[in-house]
């Protein structure tokens, strides 16, 4: 006879997981959430009053491989709230307020004090932004990942006014380009650092502290927290032309998203100094410059565009945010 524990699923370890998420879920509720955890599906109760032409704006993302840095650090603390931040960046630069927030975790064997773990991430990154946890998803597949593995996926849900969506349409010929900082590498190009870093042939360990990284270890550098822009974006959407969350295919790829067809524009990658966690990948694994520019941050996780006669304003309300914008570029 086999029992399912003995086919590696272990029932008892999801019901242990939950019991200590739940306190957590629950904490992510507002007055719209009119259903506990466990239903078959998450019930939001919508507010329309506030609305006149509301349109629904989601996004489905992941961390991809920086969970690996959190596995073999065994810091998982922080990985759900790179999820959340991540996804309600990319619905806010298209002028959404993010309503709830939906989760997958799967892993090869669960266990409850990692998934309690992730789920405080989580949780955190989703109060900061005011949304609501509603449901989610935790599977335990041991023929599908390997020993310690886990992935972790997530969608937020928004609204925004119909005529206020931002989607680039208002960019015009001679506006500016202003960056505002990144953390570090947010959760893009983990595979090519991870490579470099804290591969087999690394000259690195997870808990060196190279010199370039002034006291912060490797891992550390790695596992800096993907910001959250949604609360400086929200203060500078009456003033920009568009907003460009810097993911995979770093500034210029992602910044083309929001350019019409028939403009262009330039991005001065010397106007700021780039955080040093960007050199160390550069140097130790010889990886060539436009290579860098593709697959990373490069030190500028938000763009946004601007009008030449507005870049004073924009200055004055990032300030309110403790930010200090780059001009790096412009449309032409």
């Amino acid at each position: 006879m086999t029992t399912y524990r003995e086919a590696g699923v272990d029932i008892d370890a999801a019901a242990d997981a939950l019991s200590r998420m739940k306190p957590l879920i629950n904490s992510t509720f507002t007055p719209n959430v009119i259903r506990d955890v466990g239903a078959f599906g998450g019930f939001y109760s919508l507010d329309l009053s506030k609305w006149s032409q509301p349109v629904l704006v989601s996004s489905m993302d992941g961390v991809g491989t920086k969970v690996k840095v959190a596995i073999q650090v065994n810091r998982h603390n922080t990985i759900g709230e790179d999820l959340v931040n991540h996804s309600v960046n990319d619905i806010a630069v298209c002028g959404a307020e993010p309503l709830y927030f939906l989760d997958y975790f799967a892993t090869a064997r669960l266990v409850p004090k990692v998934a309690e773990a992730i789920m405080q991430g989580l949780t955190r990154a989703c109060r900061q932004s005011g949304i609501a946890l509603i449901g989610g998803e935790t599977a335990e597949m041991p023929d599908i990942y390997m020993q310690e593995d886990y992935d972790l996926a997530g969608t937020v849900v928004g609204m925004v006014e119909k005529d206020r969506i931002m989607d680039g349409s208002q960019v015009r010929r001679g506006d500016v380009l202003l960056g505002l900082p990144s953390s570090g590498l947010h959760t893009n190009g983990y595979t090519l650092a991870r490579r470099v870093l804290m591969g087999p042939l690394s000259v690195f360990q997870p808990d060196d502290r190279p010199e370039e990284l002034a006291g912060e270890s490797v891992a550390e550098a790695l596992l800096q927290v993907h910001r959250n822009y949604l609360g400086v974006i929200r203060d500078l959407r009456p003033v920009a032309h568009a907003f460009v969350h810097v993911t995979g295919g770093g500034i210029g790829d992602n910044t083309r998203r929001v350019i019409p067809e028939d403009h262009n524009f330039t991005v001065e990658y010397s106007a700021w100094e780039r955080p040093p966690i960007f050199g160390l990948i550069q140097r130790h694994g010889n990886v060539p410059e436009n290579d860098m520019r593709r697959t990373f941050n490069l030190g500028i996780g938000l763009v946004v565009a601007v009008a030449p006669s507005d870049v004073d304003a924009v200055m004055d309300l990032a300030a309110r945010h403790n930010e200090t914008p780059i001009r790096i570029g412009s449309v032409q």
